[in-house]
């Protein structure tokens, strides 16, 4: 049994409002024809008081139809029945006394009988809300807006599924309070307003039939169809991927077409564009299929085509209508796309070039079983459709290109030159065996290989980062926040006052600094909650709406108003980044005429690299330890270097960043084994993780038994474990601090234990800085700060 709807009134059906207003137009009608007309409606209506007085039992209306409809005929003209979409019905429910002819059809032909109106994503606590509102605004004198748009899905005779959109004229009701209302204080009404979605809260306020609502309202419909159509594609096309989405899409796309055109058989079909090739492409899909390369085994352009058809879609971006295939295909017998569309039983197409800044993506196939059906008439139906696909096909195309190079550059990493020569020999191994059984790319391994590991770090960056981060979002929030207070000093509402409270609780929060988890909390609130505030002052308080569309002006752009710091931070990493990766990219060919050696390098926040050199890696030159002596000392001289750019590089930069530099020593050889499927080169073998272990840990270590960063800023440090090591180094630094590279503070520290390492040590000399070219001019790491600031 269908539960009966509550509201906070009963309902009477009352036509008194008719009735005056025919009263004020006798008085000032001046044409004796309309002034007789007008006093015969009263006369006749005087025979009908209960009409006026006010009817409970809507089951008693048909008794009445007839004088309904004489009261109701300026309402309800003939000769606009048959256009106009209109009904006459009680308030709040399903209940139509008096509907224009159009509408009569409609629902005719719905399939139903008696059809029962009811809303898309009807929801009884929403509308009884929504009543009460009315009730606030008409009897309380209150203008609160509560509109939002309400439809009805209504199927035509061919099974169609129309979109209708309602308007409500209710200019003749009346609302009047009972015994068992409630008269509201303005508190009351603000609690409410707070609560809206409180259902209990508003049925406290108003009770379930504690008012009476007496009369009627005109219900008037306009066909959206077509519009919610586009609306629905374009939400579809935007939030799912053609390919990975593609059974969603074929599903929705054909039930909105369908809509669009109004024709219940239509099918469509989709086929990709090469421009470069001229030919079409599959989408590779089981859900979208295409007419033409059903047709064209080898997807070539003008073998698809006859000529006409490709000047209008591929030259000339028309749409191309087929009204007849058969008598087109009569024309065209060697047509071969025609041909198929015939075979198939289609009778009238359009095919619809779906471009994206002049350049052809795709063709769009829709086919009718009926002659004329589809025609150059109804094509442009698709003009307001094809840029939302367009937008589709250029994303896929965007995100194919990018699986087509992250293939390439999986499969094909490009190697380094000095090991370039033992892929070739083992690719060469490949081809010469290839008949051979099981025949496969072998593992590359260089063997008694000696690596090299330096680092040279910014100081502090994520606290930094935090700190630029901090300020940006404390400068929105003080930005919306005085917004907001302008806004309550116009329109002094609740719920400004609440929203104002909670960014001044964020930015108090702010001030105690900042993690991922309080970024993330001020992010929801000016997402969720705020946007919304601002957006809905945007649009009722003419006086704010400069500032606020401003404010989101700033917030999508990006720039330096909401995100000054974090930009200037990011691009001071990226600049020094970038500048300390081409040095040492040039340093590197200076290197490389050492010993050729397997280099790389990789920017994070900072520049590290890593180093493998051995006789295993260039097998056309003899290796000696020499080598390996000369590429440390470049090493240290490269370090110094690139402390040096760092901080000359920012001298005229307003953000001052500071660096750390390391230098790790494993005086041991290793293996190194090209990882297949990683594409890049690693330590092999259990006993050589070791130096990866130490090399991922090192930089965050601190002396022993101390609480000191064993890397400091405006100092070297070199991480070692041997005392052969230690006596080495200590002779380049004493060869780098006479052409003074390096300062005479140089400190031999034990490092603390690490998880799974023990036994390192460190040596630690500061960092000499030129402020020109004459390296006689040296500055120490605080003299530098000095000059710097």
């Amino acid at each position: 049994m269908k539960q009966k709807l509550r509201y906070p009134f009963t309902i009477q059906i009352s036509f008194q409002k008719v009735l005056n207003e025919l009263k004020n137009r006798l008085k000032t009608e001046d044409k004796a024809l309309s002034r007789q007309y007008i006093e015969s409606v009263l006369g006749y209506a005087n025979g009908f008081p209960e009409l006026f007085s006010g009817l409970s039992d809507e089951t008693n209306l048909k008794q009445y139809q007839k004088p309904i409809d004489v009261l109701l005929d300026d309402l309800f003209p003939d000769m606009l029945s048959k256009n106009e979409i209109k009904a006459a019905a009680l308030p709040f429910r399903s209940k139509i006394f008096k509907t224009s002819d159009r509408l009569k059809e409609i629902l005719a032909n719905s399939g139903y009988e008696n059809f029962e109106f009811q809303p898309r994503n009807f929801n009884p606590e929403i509308n009884y809300v929504f009543a009460c509102v009315i009730i606030l605004n008409k009897y309380f004198g209150y203008d609160l807006d509560f509109f939002r748009p309400i439809y009805y899905d209504i199927p035509d005779a061919q099974g169609n599924v129309k979109n209708y959109r309602l308007f409500i004229n209710a200019d003749f009701v009346e609302i009047f309070p009972t015994e068992q209302s409630i008269d509201l204080t303005e508190s009351d009404v603000d609690e409410l307003l707070i609560n809206y979605d409180d259902t209990d809260l508003w049925m406290q306020k108003f009770p379930p039939e504690s008012w009476i609502f007496k009369g009627f309202t005109i219900m008037n419909f306009t066909d959206v169809t077509s519009d919610n159509g586009i609306s629905e594609l374009k939400s579809l096309l935007l939030s799912h991927n053609i390919k990975t989405d593609s059974k969603l899409i074929s599903t929705k796309m054909s039930e909105i077409l369908k809509s669009i055109f109004n024709i219940q058989n239509l099918e469509f079909g989709f086929t990709l564009f090469d421009e470069s090739t001229d030919r079409f492409q599959n989408l590779n899909s089981q859900n979208i299929h295409s007419y033409i390369l059903e047709a064209v085994n080898n997807a070539n352009c003008h073998e698809a085509f006859c000529a006409e058809a490709y000047k209008s879609l591929v030259e000339e971006d028309n749409y191309f209508c087929i009204t007849n295939i058969e008598d087109y295909f009569s024309k065209n017998p060697n047509n071969k796309f025609a041909e198929n569309l015939q075979k198939k039983g289609v009778k009238s197409a359009i095919l619809a070039p779906i471009t994206k800044n002049d350049k052809l993506l795709a063709i769009m196939e829709l086919v009718s079983y009926k002659k004329n059906e589809l025609n150059i008439i109804n094509a442009t139906k698709l003009d307001d459709v094809v840029p939302y696909i367009a937008e589709t096909v250029e994303h896929y195309f965007t995100e194919f290109q990018n699986r087509v190079k992250a293939i390439i550059q999986s499969e094909c990493t490009s190697i380094h030159p000095s090991v370039e020569w033992k892929f070739e020999e083992e690719a060469k191994r490949l081809i010469n065996n290839s008949d051979e059984k099981n025949a496969s790319f072998r593992d590359i391994k260089f063997e008694d290989i000696y690596p090299l590991y330096g680092q040279i770090d910014i100081a502090g960056s994520s606290t930094q980062r935090n700190e630029a981060i901090q300020e940006d979002l404390t400068t929105q929030l003080n930005k919306a926040l005085n917004i907001i207070n302008s806004a309550f000093d116009i329109q002094a509402i609740p719920i400004y006052e609440q929203i104002s409270f909670r960014i001044s609780d964020n930015l108090a929060f702010l001030m105690k600094g900042i993690t991922a988890s309080s970024e993330q909390k001020v992010l929801d609130l000016m997402t969720y909650d705020v946007d919304p505030i601002l957006h809905h002052i945007e649009d009722n308080l003419p006086e704010l709406k400069t500032q606020v569309h401003q404010y989101f002006k700033d917030l999508e752009s990006r720039n330096d108003v909401f995100f000054k710091h974090r930009n200037r931070f990011d691009d001071a990493v990226m600049q020094i980044n970038q500048v300390m990766a081409n040095l040492i990219d040039q340093k590197q060919i200076e290197a490389q005429k050492i010993f050729p050696h397997y280099f790389e390098r990789y920017k994070t926040d900072g520049v590290e690299h890593n180093i493998y050199i051995g006789q295993s890696i260039n097998e056309q030159y003899k290796f000696s330890e020499i080598m390996l002596q000369n590429l440390r000392l470049w090493q240290l001289k490269t370090m110094c270097e690139m402390e040096n750019k760092f901080y000359n590089f920012q001298s005229d930069h307003p953000l001052k960043l500071e660096a750390r530099s390391m230098i790790f020593v494993f005086n041991s050889t290793l293996s190194i084994k090209y990882r297949m499927d990683e594409k890049h080169f690693d330590v092999d073998g259990t006993y050589n993780t070791r130096y990866e272990i130490i090399k991922k840990r090192i930089d965050k270590a601190f002396v022993k038994d101390s609480e000191e960063r064993i890397t400091q800023k405006g100092k070297l440090t070199i991480v070692y474990a041997q005392k052969e090591s230690e006596r080495e180094y200590l002779n380049y630094i004493k060869y780098l601090r006479k052409i003074k590279y390096l300062g005479d503070d140089v400190e031999i520290l034990e490092v603390q234990d690490l998880q799974g390492v023990s036994g390192l040590k460190a040596i630690r000399a500061n960092i000499l800085y030129q402020k020109s070219n004459d390296k006689d001019e040296t500055l120490t790491y605080k003299d530098l700060i000095k000059s710097l600031n």
